[in-house]
């Protein structure tokens, strides 16, 4: 009889075998891969840089969101949270981001067969394969992804079969400035600019009550924190706001009766209205180059036309937007879209230079895959630079790699979603909008408020 050594691997062994897949943060949707992972029986670690899972919702948790819960919830954490007695809030209902916090993401987290796998305060700073960096080809599908995690002890390192990062923008803010640079002397004024989505009427009211603020940006986040501010000057009179847009109009925010999101259609008509009373002073075709620091104030400087313009305020609120931060994933092999930095094949379906609509067909496993074998951009990072993450999209996308992690290439590839219509593909403060349905398809809602 001969016998088998079975600590030697053969050929046929899989050294990522045993090894979990990494989830890079516990927002929704990484808490969503948690919860299929668990029902696929894969084992799985999660790390959130934060000190409290969705620490990032929770920096915005007063804004309300216009997405109602039957939008938000992932069926997948659904089964597994209703499996431990959880009762699903009413899906009319529209939760602050602190409520969705609080009674959605929190008890999910809490769950025994996350909760144990889960880290917080714990910051994933790169990302790489084990004792190969990108430019080591042989055997590469078969080397354990690297990853390097600081936690409170100190940085130390783990390996994992596939990675899924799902960490994020919000702590990535574009630039103020039109040229994607900071703007000179932007250091200069670094107290006087405000995140996105400040607590005006909160913790941050003192900030903002009876002073002049400048709101930069012309989505959804930018028209919250005007609405907000409109409400303080009515308790604060002297309260003076200023919104500032490099474009001729604000395509983004939807004014479209057609929008069957009542929350998310009111924005734009309602700013429109602040505009037009004159609460708002709005100015337009300015792009910021350079920052300059008055005393305590600070001033803006920008083209409008062919002229230089200067707008002096004591805070601006910077709602640009965000960008994926990809500085840990220097030694990973992305195919990234040149324009938004979003995988190449999802970016076609995003680009707002092409794209103008909120909505977003379906997608997975496919549109996201990239030359790194098992490492997934999902949730709001996929869409690099483009506007408008859809919550309800992001869990579908970690469904889809779940699914092809586990080797269910159907189910992988049934990618569906029923969503409801937007109605709308353009929309301006002049009061035109583009209201054909055949522009972008079945439309989603957007996660952010």
């Amino acid at each position: 009889m001969t016998l088998v050594d079975l600590t030697t691997p053969t050929l046929h062994d899989d050294p990522l075998d045993g090894l979990p897949v990494a989830i890079i943060g516990a927002g929704p949707v990484g808490l969503a891969a948690a919860a299929n992972l668990v029902e696929r029986g894969i084992p799985f670690e999660i790390y959130e840089a934060g000190e409290r899972v969705a620490d990032s919702i929770q920096s915005w948790g007063h804004t309300r969101l216009f997405t109602p819960w039957r939008h938000l919830v992932d069926p997948a954490s659904r089964r597994l949270l209703e499996a431990a007695g959880w009762t699903h809030p009413h899906e009319d209902d529209l939760p602050t981001g602190s409520e969705l916090v609080e009674a959605y993401l929190r008890p999910l987290a809490a769950l025994p067969a996350i909760a144990e796998h889960l880290s917080t305060g714990a910051r994933v700073s790169g990302v790489s394969r084990d004792g190969a960096d990108r430019t080591r080809t042989r055997d590469r599908e078969r080397t354990a992804f690297l990853l390097r995690v600081t936690g409170a002890a100190g940085p130390h390192e783990m390996r994992a079969r596939a990675v899924i990062d799902a960490s994020g923008t919000y702590r990535s803010p574009n630039s103020l400035a039109s040229s994607g640079l900071d703007p000179l002397g932007a250091e200069e004024v670094r107290h006087a600019i405000s995140h996105a989505l400040p607590d005006v009427l909160g913790a941050e009211r003192e900030r903002f009550a009876g002073r002049h603020t400048i709101v930069v940006g012309a989505g959804h986040s930018a028209a919250n924190t005007l609405l907000e501010l409109a409400e303080l000057a009515s308790s604060a009179p002297s309260t003076t706001i200023t919104w500032v847009i490099r474009n001729s109009a604000a395509v983004r925010v939807s004014a479209s009766a057609d929008d069957e999101l009542p929350a998310r259609a009111s924005l734009g008509g309602r700013v429109q209205q602040l505009v037009a009373q004159g609460r708002v002073r709005l100015v337009d075709r300015f792009e910021i180059v350079r920052l300059r620091r008055d005393d305590e104030r600070v001033t803006l400087i920008g083209h409008r036309g062919d002229a230089l313009e200067e707008l002096t305020a004591d805070t601006v609120v910077n709602a640009t937007g965000f960008r994926p931060d990809l500085e840990l994933l220097r030694e990973i092999r992305l195919d990234l879209d040149e324009v938004v930095e979003a995988p190449r094949r999802l970016a076609p379906l995003i680009d707002p230079n092409l794209h103008s609509c909120g909505t977003v067909r379906p997608h997975g496993f496919a549109e996201l895959q990239h030359p790194e074998p098992g490492f997934f951009l999902a949730g709001m990072k996929s869409y690099g630079r483009a506007p408008t993450f859809l919550l309800a999209t992001g869990y579908e996308q970690v469904r889809s790699i779940v699914a092809h992690l586990a080797g269910d290439r159907a189910a992988a590839a049934n990618v569906e979603l029923v969503l409801p219509a937007t109605g709308v593909c353009s929309s301006s403060l002049g009061g035109t909008a583009s209201t054909s349905s055949s522009c972008c398809g079945p439309a989603s809602p957007s996660s952010c408020a």
